[in-house]
């Protein structure tokens, strides 16, 4: 046990120390005070952080650190409320066309155009609801965390582990993600290797749904639009209380599943052209600043996950003969993708390209 001495040598050697900091009186202006003061403090603060290592990136993500974790935070709640979001709107359309839309159908359509509707709508919808519940519940895939022989390709700045290829992190999950494509707030899910058929087919046949309840119900809509405009008339129409809801809920369905077709139209598309390609999102920016780096030094980048446009597409979907396009794209089906997502088979190249 240390004895009275030895704390009172202590605490003589912190007031000598500071003393010699504070100059005395009349030898040093206030400047000169005020500046060892501010040496002093920014001594003891860069020991803080000191890193041989540290660079103007560095200290920006240090500087953003707490931005970044209230996005992570915030994007990581509000999945929740979008995914009730995305389950209530798609249900209030469906009660619409139950409700509403069907029985105009029924009262006017021919029985062909009426079997037509039934059989497509009821395949849309149960395709629809299928892959968006696989893509919410599916894990996109976790790289192992123990060590393995598997062939990884960098460490993990956040994770401290091995990442196999085409794996990146996801700081709103806070893991890896094998082939990660983007974090979903709509999903509240990320989409990877092992839910990015169910990511892209629920937002096929939502966009193919919303076409066709838009084009569909074009002439309700006229017709309904038209109703609630004559109620300014005066004397206004002998609409009932039943028949003015029916109108609004009409123009409700047009609106929403038009402007869902548009926007999410374009956003399927967008996905279409990289499997079409062989890529995701993450890996098309980092593909396209290597093809400006190849460039300048006078070689051509080629995409080393790049199977043909056929091919990609079969890879993606699962497909291994004619029959699956049918059994694995056209009906609902939980089978696997294609490979395990740690290693991936790369096509041979001409000695003209550099894959990397």
């Amino acid at each position: 046990m240390r004895s009275w001495r030895w704390y009172l040598s202590k605490v003589m050697r912190l007031f000598l120390r500071w003393f010699r900091l504070c100059p005395r009186r009349g030898r040093r202006k206030r400047s000169g005070r005020v500046r060892d003061l501010w040496n002093y403090g920014t001594v003891l603060l860069k020991s803080l952080y000191y890193n041989v290592l540290t660079n103007s990136d560095t200290v920006l993500d240090c500087v953003f650190e707490p931005i970044y974790w209230l996005v992570d935070n915030m994007t990581r709640w509000f999945g929740v409320v979008f995914v009730s979001l995305v389950i209530v709107l798609t249900s209030s359309i469906v009660i619409i066309i139950y409700l509403c839309v069907l029985p105009i159908i029924f009262s006017t359509y021919p029985v062909h155009w009426i079997l037509w509707h039934l059989c497509y709508g009821h395949w849309n919808l149960l395709m629809l609801v299928f892959h968006y519940y696989k893509a919410t519940t599916t894990c996109p895939g976790f790289p192992p965390q123990e060590k393995s022989d598997i062939p990884t390709v960098t460490i993990c700045k956040k994770c401290i582990v091995p990442k196999p290829a085409r794996t990146h992190h996801c700081s709103i999950c806070n893991r890896c993600i094998l082939k990660m494509d983007h974090h979903c707030p709509w999903l509240n899910n990320c989409v990877g290797h092992f839910n990015h058929r169910y990511f892209f087919s629920f937002c096929l046949y939502m966009t193919m749904g919303c076409a066709y309840c838009s084009i569909s119900a074009k002439d309700m809509f006229l017709d309904a639009y038209d109703a609630i405009e004559s109620s300014y008339q005066t004397p206004p129409p002998a609409f009932s209380h039943q028949e003015r809801m029916v109108h609004k809920s009409l123009v409700y369905l047009w609106v929403l599943t038009s402007s869902v077709a548009v926007a999410l139209g374009s956003l399927t598309l967008w996905h279409a052209v990289l499997i079409t390609r062989g890529e995701t999102s993450v890996e098309r920016h980092i593909n396209r600043r290597e093809r400006k780096r190849l460039k300048l030094r006078g070689k051509i980048f080629r995409n080393p996950y790049h199977h043909g446009k056929i091919n990609n597409w079969r890879r993606f979907f699962g497909v291994e003969k004619r029959s699956d396009w049918l059994t694995r794209v056209l009906l609902p089906s939980c089978h696997l993708p294609h490979g395990d997502g740690l290693t991936w088979d790369c096509p041979a190249y001409r000695n003209n390209t550099v894959a990397i």
